[in-house]
This record gives structure tokens, C-alpha cells and sequence, in this order.
């Protein structure tokens, strides 16, 4: 009876947060964004341009130069809001390091700026010829007297090179922690909710009986599920953003995926995340894009374009407007 009697306890609450979370959560005031450049320092290159007649260039240079491109398109767009870059400089830091910087500041975005690669098929290709000395054996003699002979002559054998063959797929594709991923974004919340002396501060309202919530007990881990549940709607959200954005460039956009084998910092932030790969390192087109500074702002253009609708819509929810 007093294990029905706790569960119904748990239920009633979880529905009255709900409906509580639901409205604080949505139209929450978008304040501080982290933007993360990938890889990054001696330890972590990323990948590289591996191709023949590669640029052979490192996705930590790539990621630096557009996060970078990134957060000035940002703070120019959205002077109110923080946006916090988690390295300016060729630095190594670790996912867990990263994830770290964003909870720590508590941000309310984390915008993880990749570039994709793949395994490089290898070609080869006939350079010359050289004149190789071989052998005709032939016997003579039977039985014990038999001898082998040894008859040399020579011939012409190709010369061939190998190299790497570039990568034919192109294209940008936006990334967030798969949906059975969901508990290790749930041991985010926790964490941050035991750092702080198990209280986890949330927007819900004029009700300041609702402005701190202990997460560490049942009931409380019922509703860090709904927060869990809601970063991942809305980092699809933010993600088909992303992907509407550089259709509009005309560059083959993706679509939103979910890595099942999981992405580190997109789990382990406490705040909707999501991942951008820009481009394929080795493939020429993408590299040539991924390295010109035209392509670097118009990829930092169309991720803040998708901020600002996914911005936009949060405030229209706040003033409970219908969003499109």
C-alpha cells in the first residue's frame, strides 16, 4: 500500500511539474550560448586532408577558424546573449573538459562546430616501366645426372604509384545525442544538480515554491526525465534549423541524424547540443569551402540564422504566441 501510495505521490507530482516545466522550459530566455571548436592542440588534430592534391588540412584549424567566425555572428546578432567559445586558440581539451566549460556556465545552447571525413579508397596508376631479369628452368639428364638449368632473360614490368583517392560524398550534417542516449543526459542533470548542493535551478513561473527542485529523490528524478526528454526535442528542433539554413546555400544539407554509438559532449552538457559537421575534409570541394573564408562565415551565417529562429521561437512561446 505505501509503494502505491509513493508512486501515485511521484505521478501527481510529475504532472503538475509537467505542465509547470513545460511552459518555463519552452519559453525559457535564451542567455548564454557555448560554442565548442572540435579536436584542437598537438594530442587532438582531428581528421586531415589525406587525399591526393589535398590541402592537407586539420579539422582542429577548420573548427577553430569558423567557431570563432561563429561566435562573432552571434554576439553581432544577439547582443543580449553570452556566447562563450570553449577554446580561441590551438589548445587540446578533452570532451569531458568541454562539457565541464558548458555546465559550468551554465548555458542554455552548446553548438559543437565538426568536419566529417571517411576511410579513402586506394587508386593506382602506371608510371614506367623497368627491365627485370627472370629465369627459364629446364632440366637435362635423367635420374641421378639430372641437372637444372637456369636460363636468364628479361623483361619489361610495369611501375605502378598509389595514392588515396578523395572522397565523392559532400555535404553538411547536424548531429544530436541519440534518443537511447537519453540517461546519460539525465546523469548530466544529476551531476550539476549534486554540485549544487542537490538543487537544480529552473524558470517555472511566478511560483518561487517551484524555482528549486531537489533532483536526488524519486520524484525529483521523475521530473530531471521530462528535462532530459525536453533537450533532446529541442536539440532536434535547433538541428532541423541548422539543416533548413544551409539548404538555403545551396550546399547538400544532410538532415538531422542520431550517432547511435553516442557523442560525448552532446550528452554529457546539461542544455539542448547539437553538432555540426561542416563539410568532408576529404573531399575537394568541401575542403576548398571549409578552408576559404567565404565559406567559413557563410557557415557561421547560417548556424546563426537558425539560432536566431529557434531564439525567436522561444520568446513567442514565452508571450504565448503561436510559433511556425
Amino acid at each position: 500500500m505505501m509503494k502505491r501510495n509513493f508512486l501515485l505521490s511521484a505521478f501527481t507530482i510529475a504532472l503538475s511539474f509537467t505542465f509547470c516545466f513545460s511552459h518555463a522550459q519552452n519559453g525559457k530566455k535564451l542567455k548564454t550560448i557555448i560554442v565548442d571548436a572540435g579536436h584542437g592542440g598537438k594530442e587532438d588534430p582531428g581528421a586531415i586532408g589525406q587525399y591526393e592534391h589535398s590541402l592537407r588540412s586539420k579539422e582542429k584549424d577548420i573548427t577553430l577558424a569558423i567557431a570563432l567566425k561563429l561566435v562573432e555572428s552571434l554576439k553581432k546578432a544577439m547582443p543580449d546573449v553570452n556566447v562563450i567559445p570553449t577554446r580561441t586558440t590551438d589548445v587540446y581539451q578533452s570532451p569531458v573538459e568541454k562539457a565541464n566549460i558548458a555546465n559550468e556556465n551554465k548555458g542554455d545552447l552548446f553548438l559543437c562546430i565538426h568536419a566529417d571525413s571517411g576511410p579513402l579508397k586506394q587508386g593506382r596508376r602506371q608510371i614506367g616501366t623497368r627491365t627485370v631479369t627472370r629465369y627459364k628452368i629446364t632440366y637435362k639428364g635423367k635420374g641421378r645426372k639430372k641437372k637444372k638449368i637456369k636460363t636468364p632473360y628479361e623483361v619489361d614490368e610495369p611501375v605502378y604509384e598509389y595514392f588515396k583517392m578523395p572522397l565523392t560524398r559532400t555535404g553538411t550534417s547536424v548531429w544530436i545525442f541519440a534518443a537511447h542516449k537519453t540517461s546519460d543526459k539525465l546523469k548530466a542533470i544529476m551531476k550539476e544538480a549534486g554540485e549544487d548542493e542537490n538543487e537544480f535551478e529552473i524558470e517555472a513561473g511566478s511560483d518561487s515554491s517551484y524555482n528549486s527542485f531537489n533532483f536526488n529523490t524519486p520524484e525529483g528524478r521523475t521530473i530531471a526525465q521530462i528535462y532530459a526528454k525536453r533537450y533532446q526535442e529541442k536539440s532536434e528542433r535547433l538541428a532541423t534549423y541548422v539543416n533548413d539554413e544551409v539548404e538555403k546555400t545551396n550546399r547538400p544539407a544532410l538532415g538531422v541524424n542520431q550517432r547511435q554509438v553516442g557523442i560525448w559532449v552532446l550528452q554529457a552538457t546539461n542544455m539542448p547540443a547539437i553538432l555540426i559537421e561542416t563539410g568532408f575534409i576529404n573531399n575537394p570541394e568541401d575542403e576548398k569551402y571549409l578552408n576559404s573564408e567565404e565559406g567559413q562565415k557563410e557557415m557561421a551565417e547560417s548556424i546563426t540564422n537558425a539560432v536566431l529562429r529557434f531564439k525567436t521561437q522561444m520568446e513567442q512561446l514565452n508571450n504565448g504566441q503561436a510559433s511556425k
